[in-house]
C-alpha cells in the first residue's frame, strides 16, 4: 500500500470515528492540549463530519457554518457555543493556579 493509500485509508478512519460526538470531544480536548486553536481543530473536525450534516445538528444554516470555520472569520461567542454544543462542550474561563502574582 502506498503511503497515499494509507493516508486515505486514515482519514476515511477518522472521518467515520469523528462522527460519534463522544470521540469528536475527545479528540478536540487532546488537540487543545496539544496546542492546535479551536478554530482549526473545530474546522478538521466539521469537514470530517460532514459541513451540511453538522450545520444540520447545529440548527446553523451550512453557509453560516462555512464561513465560521473559514481561516479568514472572527467567530462570535454565540456561534462558537452552538458549534461546540454538538459536542457536549462549552466555553469556560478558569484559574490557572501555576500563575504567580503579577503585581
Amino acid at each position: 500500500m502506498t503511503s497515499k493509500g494509507r493516508v486515505k485509508d486514515w482519514n476515511e478512519a477518522l472521518s467515520l470515528r469523528l462522527k460519534d460526538p463522544e470521540f469528536a470531544r475527545e479528540f478536540i480536548m487532546a488537540s487543545l492540549d496539544e496546542a492546535i486553536s479551536l478554530k482549526e481543530v473545530l474546522a478538521k473536525v466539521i469537514r470530517a463530519y460532514g459541513v451540511n450534516e453538522f450545520a444540520k445538528k447545529a440548527e446553523m444554516p451550512s453557509s453560516n457554518v462555512v464561513r465560521a470555520i473559514s481561516p479568514e472569520s472572527n467567530l462570535t461567542y454565540s456561534t462558537l457555543s452552538k458549534m461546540l454544543s454538538v459536542f457536549g462542550l462549552k466555553i469556560g474561563v478558569a484559574i490557572d493556579s501555576g500563575i504567580k502574582n503579577v503585581a
